[in-house]
């Protein structure tokens, strides 16, 4: 799936007043999402309780993925149509499906978009093949429970005269484990971060399975449903670490839609009726100065200049010698050069930039083509 070439305003061209999300890679200040984000369209009002308060942070992770920060003053050529694409999905309350080459930094733009709204942890799916919907909302494990409640009865040691045991069974939330799209659409105040990664590789079913958990912003959970009269509230783990929501009657009602951002390698046309569903974003290759940009991110300014400029040159010349490279390959490049304190020859480099610097199709480095 590609996006139709849409020409972009010059990298220069002014913001417009009504974004929130401006690609800056600066956090907002004084102010929060929920302060400044307008009410939604009346089809895309969500009414879920209680509401959850914020989010656990996750400060590692994202900086293992952005580097420390965004270079004061720089701005990407394709900054202003991302941007807009971010805003209109906060705006309209959908998802967002990102397309583009591997290794063009599809999934980074969930990471920019919490860093900069400050929206806390992300909740990542990764897709592959065997993923379902069922997973991505909840897992109950039931044989868990079943050999818990007959060791229970087993340590008890009491059973009563009509053959059953008297020990209470475990509770079943103990037994339940939302998704991350689950924790997505828990009632959270402020929108959560979800990347669904690589959805091109899920079964063909799975882009409809989510048509309706999207429009509806709810599901249900069937072994809580079923429960609910003994059991009206139930506590659940949640996809967070150590967390944990309170679930009625069964049923999951979000509140605040979660910001989506789906990625596609392109490898696969999705169905016309989840395509309308979504605002669709294609990454183009990263330029030059995306690239210095990503470098200073990650090994500071003074690296970058040092290093950038013929790294950059090589690694973009090769790259499109061999179809395309991945962005961590510069990376990986950067980290073995400066590591190495000046010591040995520049041909000892080079060699090791040619062993990580292998194309991404599955030929073997040094392979013959033809």
């Amino acid at each position: 799936m590609r996006q139709s070439a849409t020409p972009s305003p010059a990298p220069t061209a002014a913001r417009p007043r009504w974004w929130i999300y401006r690609g800056t890679g600066e956090p907002l200040r004084d102010t929060t999402l929920g302060d400044l984000l307008p009410p939604p369209p009346p089809w895309r009002v969500f009414h879920g309780e209680p509401v959850l308060g914020a989010p656990p942070k996750d400060e590692a992770e994202t900086t293992r993925r952005l580097g420390t920060h965004q270079p004061a003053g720089y701005t990407s050529a394709f900054a202003y149509r991302e941007a807009e694409m971010v805003n209109a999905a906060l705006m309209l309350r959908r998802p967002l499906l990102v397309s583009g080459r591997p290794g063009t930094g599809k999934s980074s733009l969930a990471y920019r978009i919490s860093r900069e709204l400050r929206l806390g942890r992300v909740l990542r799916w990764h897709i592959t093949s065997r993923t379902t919907l069922q997973r991505g909302l909840y897992e109950y494990d039931a044989i868990g429970r079943v050999q818990d409640t007959a060791a229970m009865r087993a340590a008890a040691g009491d059973t009563a005269p009509d053959g059953e045991a008297s020990t209470t069974p475990p509770e079943v939330g103990d037994y339940i484990q939302l998704g991350p799209l689950g924790t997505a659409l828990l009632p959270h105040s402020e929108p959560r971060v979800l990347l669904i990664d690589e959805l091109d590789k899920s079964d063909l079913d799975l882009a409809n399975d989510l048509l309706s958990v999207f429009e509806e912003g709810s599901y249900t959970i069937s072994e809580l449903r079923r429960a609910r009269r003994r059991h009206p509230l139930v506590r659940v783990m949640t996809d967070d670490p150590d967390g944990e929501a309170e679930i009625s009657a069964g049923i999951v009602n979000c509140r605040a839609f979660p910001v989506v951002v789906m990625t596609s390698n392109s490898e696969r046309e999705f169905p016309a009726a989840f395509l309308r569903r979504c605002l669709l974003l294609h990454m183009p290759e990263p330029g030059e100065s995306d690239l210095a940009a990503m470098m200073a991110a990650h090994f500071g300014a003074d690296m970058a200049e040092e290093w950038g400029g013929p790294l950059i040159a090589q690694f973009l010349e090769r790259s499109r010698g061999l179809g395309g490279l991945a962005i961590d390959q510069l990376l990986n490049a950067v980290h073995l050069a400066t590591s190495r304190d000046g010591e040995g020859e520049e041909g000892d480099l080079r060699s090791l930039v040619e062993a990580v610097w292998h194309r991404l199709d599955g030929t073997a480095p040094g392979a013959r083509q033809g």
